[in-house]
């Protein structure tokens, strides 16, 4: 078999790399006003969907909006300040991009891993290996 044919048969048994948005279905911020704070009710569910854990975003969440919060006893977050679900929304959505999805191949089988000290996102998919940081 020559080299030509050996790619055929290759790319013929590789999975299309399409359909990542239809894998990764991420839910809109369920978001509540309690008092002087913004909730996301249902910020495991995001964080379940991502793959990720809640600290994680939530530190995340609170570089974006500039503000400080924490995870309740209820596992909800609890950011200090007044803020939609559409800019919450658009926050998750930048952090997908930059601590979910590969700079690589685009898809969210991924996984964060420290190395020196530096946090680096590891594809498990196409094995790419990528410094993370705001998209």
């Amino acid at each position: 078999m020559d080299y030509d044919e050996m790619l055929d048969r290759a790319g013929s048994r590789t999975p299309e790399a399409t359909g990542a948005d239809e894998r990764l279905d991420v839910p809109d911020p369920d978001v509540q006003r309690e008092g002087s704070a913004t909730v996301v009710e249902n910020l495991q569910a995001v964080c379940d969907s991502l793959n990720r854990e809640p600290s994680h975003l939530l530190r995340f969440l609170q570089r974006v909006v500039g503000t400080n919060g924490r995870i309740d006893e209820r596992g909800r977050a609890r950011i200090t300040g007044s803020f939609g679900a559409d800019r919450l929304g658009d926050a998750i959505e930048r952090y997908t991009g930059a601590f979910v999805r590969c700079p690589e191949c685009g898809l969210p089988d991924t996984r964060l891993e420290s190395e020196d000290g530096a946090e680096r996102l590891r594809c498990e998919a196409c094995g790419a290996r990528s410094a993370t940081g705001e998209a």
